[in-house]
């Protein structure tokens, strides 16, 4: 039997009763185009039925299909010796030296968060732990990445405290750290909060296993938690846009996690591959069953036969269709060898786990649905998978974004004189100030691996029994993007190589999470095109291949759409622990030196923002091979042990990085005395926020190898001032203008700021 797409299944299926009958509207409400609908029939020879339509409305969703992504995705670099596997799987691969291998991937869980911030939030962790242990990878840390609207609105602190509060209560409870992140609040995400997850895992590399339903003859089996009718069409769900009316239509939609379940089968999974008696295994995530089985089988080269009154179940009554399109959290697809089912029930009960025979493979590449023995629905597995139609579309700049770009920005160059109310405000910004509130309420350190908890430039875990560590960031400005996308993503790389060079991480794969809207619309296609090439451009130069990620694009509320979000999540390795360095002063007396150059440049700033409520102007130049040189600068600094300190310049500019610096952890503060002797303007020198600048400090008798190391790599360098005491002020001058304040008092206004914000009560729903 030919698996190819046209291929007609042999079986004889009929409209199961009850089910409605298949009409154009139905067709729509799946989400599937008319175009699109004949195909399915071609493939089919025949028309589907309820049940049919329901799986192919799933698996040619955006969420699993990448329709309007995959021609794109296609561009990016995904090969590197060092990669182990690329994208394709459950998570990316790659080799971290001393026979050890890190799994890493990042997902979404916009949509439902949307609608029910907590089990949005909390399901998003659930399945990017399952993600990375189904490839056989110890979960080690977590890290996210979060946009919500302005703080000032009711509702907008509703989503961040449910989100905030689902991804620390999940993570807490399976043991997880969580080691970073970012957070941006931003008109631009009003209503529609960007909620992405990443989870790093490690493993010894003979210990990967792969997610394909190999072996004719192999029994299917569904572990961990019954299936319900929760989070039915989720993957249709996540690609469409959302308006007013969906807090209450959608939530059926929404799953609800148990992490106390997924802790059970995180253990029980990683020892049912360790037996041996598995040859592949499969989260359950978007579109349930049907994506696990049908994915598993088109990697394998097979098909499968599901019985759907095998699949144990919570509620009584569930149809095929629900059943194969239930999202219910907690469970695994595992392809067991012939007559070794026994051993994976022992280990399942092992763990107070449920596990229950409810397929097999077979060699005639069909996906194939019985109920009672009565097939219900026969499908080439193929095409479900490989054969989702992909578009190119029309991508068209917006004028009016055109029209802001080009935005004169010369009447806020003017301010002088004292500028300390200014750096007030900005340090006081959610946007610059510390994120402490959250990962407080967050267990950063469990496992007890954790070398730089959160609030520094990179989180870092060791490997233990090795010198090594890995680090890792997420990383993207969507005010940049949004300005101009090529040029917003390219940012959004360099800044996570940044970051990671910072705490001494060689810059070493990517995980990516495109948040954008509805590509159906020029200007948004044109947006996720030039992030795309943008992004190419920049995993070329920095040597980061791509080992996968997640699309989610119609994050859009009643037509309004979120900026452009193409998030990287970035890790690096550290070949000795003890070269780790972080953000904060350590010694008074110290060096300051400033590697990179500031420049006149204040488009997307958070600056503008907080001033003049202003989202225009040109995003900040970018040069990548600027870039990579001063990654391997700053990476030979740190390796010749002649930096104290090191931060990267972002949001806020360099006054607010020196703050940042200067503040540390809080503990014990310092003050600066800082000259900038730039023939600039002073507001572009102090909050502007120039790519390519890290600040660093060293002791005295380094800075002239500091700046040596600089030279020789050609990045711009100089001494800028003095590490202070923590009885002296901090204090920044440029010609014309100049900063002096308390570090008590900027302490305050830095690491209140958000837990002063979040004490009204959140409202609304």
């Amino acid at each position: 039997m030919s698996t190819a797409e046209g291929a007609v299944a042999e079986d004889s299926v009929s409209p199961r009763a009850g089910d409605p009958p298949v009409t154009a509207e139905v067709v729509a409400d799946h989400g599937l185009s008319v175009d699109e609908y004949e195909r399915i029939r071609s493939i089919m020879g025949r028309d589907p039925t309820f049940t049919e339509l329901g799986i192919f409305s799933a698996m040619w969703s955006e969420h699993c299909g990448y329709k309007n992504s995959k021609r794109l995705l296609r561009l990016l670099p995904t090969t590197a010796p060092w990669v182990i596997q690329g994208p394709g799987e459950n998570a990316g691969v790659i080799d971290v030296g001393d026979g050890y291998a890190l799994a890493f991937k990042i997902e979404s869980h916009n949509h439902p968060s949307a609608v029910e911030p907590y089990q949005g939030a909390a399901t998003g962790v659930g399945g990017i732990l399952r993600d990375i242990f189904t490839m056989g990878a110890r979960p080690v840390a977590i890290l996210d990445s979060l946009r919500f609207g302005d703080l000032d609105s009711g509702r907008t602190r509703y989503l961040f405290s449910g989100v905030v509060s689902g991804v620390g209560d999940y993570g807490n409870c399976v043991g997880i750290p969580n080691i970073g992140g970012e957070v941006a609040f931003d008109r631009g995400y009003e209503g529609n909060p960007i909620v992405n997850a990443m989870c790093l895992g490690l493993m010894k590399r003979e210990e990967l296993i792969t997610a394909s339903a190999s072996g004719v003859g192999n029994t299917l089996m569904a572990v961990g938690a019954r299936t319900g009718r929760d989070g039915i069409h989720g993957a249709t769900f996540a690609s469409e846009e959302l308006s007013e009316d969906s807090d209450e239509s959608s939530r059926p939609q929404v799953q609800v996690g148990d992490p106390f379940t997924e802790k059970l089968l995180l253990e029980a999974s990683l020892e049912l591959i360790a037996s041996g008696v598995i040859t592949g295994i499969q989260d359950m995530g978007a579109a349930g069953i049907t994506s696990s089985a049908t994915e598993m089988a088109g990697r394998a080269g097979t098909g499968v036969e599901l019985e759907m009154t095998a699949v144990p179940t919570r509620e009584q009554g569930m149809t095929p269709y629900e059943i194969l399109l239930s999202e219910s959290q907690e469970r695994m697809l595992v392809v067991v060898e012939k007559g070794l089912e026994g051993e994976v029930t022992r280990i399942l009960e092992k763990w107070e786990l449920e596990a229950a025979e409810i397929g097999r493979v077979t060699s005639d590449g069909l996906f194939r649905i019985l109920e009672d023995g009565v097939v219900v629905a026969s499908i080439p597995a193929l095409p479900l998978t490989e054969g989702c139609p992909t578009y190119e579309r029309e991508g068209i700049e917006s004028e009016e974004i055109q029209a802001l770009r080009a935005m004169d920005l010369s009447e806020h160059l003017i301010p002088e004189g004292d500028l300390t109310k200014t750096f007030m405000l900005l340090l006081s910004s959610p946007n610059v100030a510390s994120k402490r509130w959250i990962y407080e309420q967050y267990d950063t350190t469990v496992r007890t691996a954790t070398a730089v908890r959160p609030g520094g430039d990179a989180g870092v875990i060791r490997i233990r029994g090795t010198k090594r560590a890995v680090a890792a960031t997420t990383d993207c400005n969507g005010r940049f993007v949004y300005l101009e996308p090529k040029r917003g993503a390219m940012i959004a790389a360099a800044e996570a190589a940044r970051n990671l060079v910072c705490v001494g991480a060689v810059p070493t794969a990517v995980t990516n999470n495109l948040n954008f809207g509805n590509p159906l619309k020029p200007h948004i296609y044109y947006q996720l095109r030039e992030a795309v090439l943008g992004m190419v451009d920049a995993c070329e130069t920095f040597e980061t291949p791509v080992t996968g990620g997640n699309v989610s694009l119609y994050n859009e509320t009643d037509g309004r759409s979120i900026y452009p979000t193409p998030v990287i999540g970035m890790v690096g390795v550290i070949e000795d622990v003890a070269t780790i360095t972080r953000q904060a002063f350590r010694h008074e007396g110290e060096d300051i030196v400033l590697l990179g150059a500031n420049t006149n440049e204040l488009g997307g700033s958070e600056y503008l923002y907080v001033t003049a409520d202003l989202v225009a102007g040109a995003p900040p130049a970018v040069d990548l091979d600027a870039e990579r040189a001063l990654q391997q600068a700053v990476l030979k600094m740190i390796h010749e042990r002649l930096l104290s300190s090191a931060h990267d310049c972002s949001e806020g500019g360099l006054a607010c990085a020196l703050a940042e610096s200067a503040l540390g952890d809080g503990e014990a503060p310092h003050g600066i005395d800082v000259d900038i002797d730039d023939d600039l303007r002073p507001v572009a020198a102090l909050f502007g926020e120039a790519q390519g600048r890290i600040v660093v400090s060293c002791a005295p008798d380094r800075t002239d190898q500091v700046l040596r190391v600089a030279a020789l790599h050609e990045v711009p360098a100089r001494r800028i001032g003095t590490v202070q005491g923590p009885d002296d002020d901090f204090r920044i001058s440029v010609r014309g203008a100049s900063i002096s304040a308390r570090p008590a008092e900027m302490g305050a206004a830095y690491f209140d700021s958000l837990a002063n914000r979040m004490e009204a009560p959140p409202t609304g729903t």
